[in-house]
Parts: C-alpha cells; sequence; structure tokens
C-alpha cells in the first residue's frame, strides 16, 4: 500500500466518507504489517468543504498561478517595487474573482472560507504547496505573510525633492526602512512563534491520539481475555449442570428401586406371617391326634 496513493484518493473524494475510509485504509496498512503507514494514515485530517472544494481544483491554472504570486509579490514586496506590487496584487484579486465565480453555489460562509483559504495559498507556501497537490484540510489559518492579503502596497515614487529637504527626506527614509525591518522582525518572530505553538499543539495532540489507542488497545484485549473466561465459565457451568442433572437421574432411578424393594420386602413379609400363621395352625392340628 503507498501513502500517497491513499492520500490522493482520500483528498479527492467524497468529505463525508474520509473518515470511515480513513480508518479502513489504516487498519489495512496495519492487518499488513505496516503500523507506520497506518498511523501516517490515521493522522490524515479531514478537509473542510472549503479544502474539498479547492482540492477538486488541484490540478487548475487559476490555482497553480495563484500559488507563484505568492513568491512573485514577495519578491516585489523586498524590492519596494510599487508598480508591480499593485500590478500583481490586481491580478490576484482576479483570480480569486473567478475561482469564486465558477464556485457560485456555495453558501456564503463557504465561500468566505474558500476566498481566505485562496488568500493563504498566496501568503503560505505550505499552504501553496498543499493546494497544489490537492491534499488542503483547511489554510484558513496560515501564519505566512499576512501583509501579502491586506491590501498594502507600498506608495508611487515621489518626484526628487529639493537639495535643502534631502538631509530631512533621507532621516525619514532611513526611519520608514527601520520601522518596516523592525516590523516584518516582529511578524516573522511571531509567525515562527505561533508555528512553534501549533507544532506543541500538534504533537500534543499525537501524543493524546496514541494514548488513547494505547488504552484503546488495552481495553480490547481486557475484553477479549473476559470474553475467554466467560466461556470457560459457561462451559463448567453447562457440565456441572450436566453432571447434576445425572445424579438427580440417579437419585430418582435409586428412590424407585428402594420404593420396589420396600413393597418386596412388605410382600415377603405378609407372606411369611401368613405361612407362619398356617404353620402354627398345622401345629394345633397336629398336637390332636
Amino acid at each position: 500500500m503507498d501513502f500517497d496513493e491513499v492520500a490522493d484518493a482520500l483528498y479527492a473524494g467524497d468529505p463525508a466518507e474520509f473518515v470511515p475510509v480513513r480508518n479502513q485504509r489504516a487498519k489495512e496498512a496495519k492487518a499488513a504489517g505496516e503500523p507506520a503507514l497506518a498511523e501516517r494514515i490515521r493522522a490524515l485530517r479531514k478537509p473542510t468543504l472549503a479544502a474539498a472544494i479547492l482540492n477538486r481544483r488541484a490540478g487548475s491554472p487559476e490555482l497553480a498561478e495563484l500559488a507563484r504570486l505568492g513568491d512573485d509579490l514577495r519578491k516585489a514586496h523586498s524590492a519596494l517595487a510599487g508598480a508591480e506590487l499593485r500590478k500583481l496584487t490586481r491580478r490576484r484579486q482576479e483570480l480569486v474573482n473567478r475561482i469564486l465565480q465558477d464556485e457560485r453555489s456555495m453558501s456564503d460562509p463557504v465561500t468566505r472560507e474558500v476566498e481566505a483559504t485562496l488568500e493563504a495559498v498566496v501568503a503560505d507556501p505550505e499552504v501553496a504547496a498543499l493546494a497544489l497537490a490537492g491534499r488542503l484540510s483547511s489554510g484558513t489559518g496560515s501564519a505566512g505573510d499576512q501583509w501579502l492579503t491586506s491590501g498594502f502596497i507600498p506608495p508611487p515614487n515621489r518626484e526628487p525633492v529639493p537639495d535643502r529637504e534631502k538631509p530631512a527626506t533621507v532621516s525619514h527614509l532611513d526611519d520608514r526602512r527601520k520601522a518596516k525591518r523592525e516590523a516584518a522582525e516582529k511578524a516573522e518572530q511571531e509567525r515562527i512563534d505561533k508555528a512553534r505553538e501549533e507544532a506543541e499543539r500538534e504533537q500534543k495532540r499525537v501524543a493524546e491520539f496514541n494514548r488513547l489507542r494505547r488504552e484503546a488497545a488495552d481495553l480490547a484485549k481486557a475484553c477479549r481475555q473476559a470474553e475467554i473466561e466467560l466461556a470457560r465459565a459457561e462451559r463448567r457451568t453447562e457440565k456441572a449442570t450436566e453432571k447434576a442433572n445425572d445424579l438427580r437421574r440417579r437419585l430418582a432411578d435409586a428412590e424407585l428401586e428402594e420404593e420396589a424393594a420396600n413393597g418386596e420386602t412388605a410382600a415377603a413379609q405378609s407372606t411369611l406371617t401368613d405361612l407362619r400363621t398356617e404353620a402354627g395352625r398345622i401345629d394345633e392340628a397336629l398336637e390332636q391326634f
């Protein structure tokens, strides 16, 4: 069993069938002697409706262009190319609108989630990679470059100012660059902190999942042992019942034999009495001779 084939089939399928199919594939992998593969399959997360919609568009040119736009926007931002940023931002919005128009049958909440996920495709390379692979589970919680989707565009280049104003302007520009650099560093640190927190939460979630699986395995083992003990006890009960029934039958037979023997004894006693009586009568008769 190949993990990528299983994952591709799951994320391309019906979200309503995701969990039962995923669990069945994990059981099959475990039964085939591949516990590590079974764990990877079981860890796959069910996609939201918005993610499932975009997974079906994994091969679309619009989604591929949106993923490339993220890199282009970052390069233009680094170069402070305001005109290029404005052009790329407009193109990004055109692509988002085109996809939303194609999926116009969606409800308002799903539409908002799809739009947020598309923005995350632009802002976060990891989300973009998942979208292109058709393996999105969700994307709205991206911790990528949020300025890419915030509508920020550097102002257009201004005409040179007179020489007498240049010192103040240069100083102001340095301050702005410093503030941008500090803001970028702060945003990067926040992204790292958030990613670390997400990783820690995921690690705890996996640890809790594994603990519950071990507990479930222990309970299943205990249940199987209890079933074995119950079967043994039932067999012992059946044997004891059979033995008791046999003893009851034997007792009943013995009581019948006793009753018959008592009857025979009474009859013999009566016969003996009659014979003794007759013998006495005969003795008396003999004495008269």
